[in-house]
């Protein structure tokens, strides 16, 4: 797997949650920027499936944008950043297979054939019973 990390631009402020007074005073949220278009890790096919798939997390200027604050370090939170990168690009580039058409099986076509034939039969029996018969 290709490293991102390199191409990450971290940025952090003060995170709310557990940490005590230190929440007050250190900055331990993390936010992750990486410029999908400028990145020189990935093809140029690559690069349009990945905003393609990453759309709701990129941002107006092509920046894919995560963010952690559920550590109370921020070298924790750079480390879950750079995790919560890799598995959205991880994701987003596996290809999905082809579908091939398949056709029912003889069986299949009879059992639906005699379901149809049992139906008919059944609504017939509901008609009302016609005066010159």
């Amino acid at each position: 797997m290709r490293s991102i990390k390199a191409e990450i631009i971290f940025k952090t402020a003060r995170s709310g949650g557990k940490g005590g007074q230190n929440v007050n005073k250190v900055e331990t949220m993390v936010t992750g920027f990486w410029h999908l278009k400028n990145s020189m890790l990935f093809s140029n096919d690559e690069k349009n499936r990945l905003t393609e798939k990453l759309n709701s997390h990129i941002n107006a200027e092509g920046f894919l944008f995560v963010k952690s604050q559920s550590d109370r370090t921020q070298a924790g939170n750079k480390t879950l950043v750079v995790k919560k990168i890799n598995e959205l690009v991880q994701k987003a580039l596996i290809v999905p297979k082809k579908r091939k058409a398949t056709k029912p099986t003889k069986e299949a076509k009879e059992k639906r054939m005699e379901t149809k034939r049992k139906n008919a039969l059944q609504k017939l029996h509901r008609q009302k019973v016609s005066a010159h018969e």
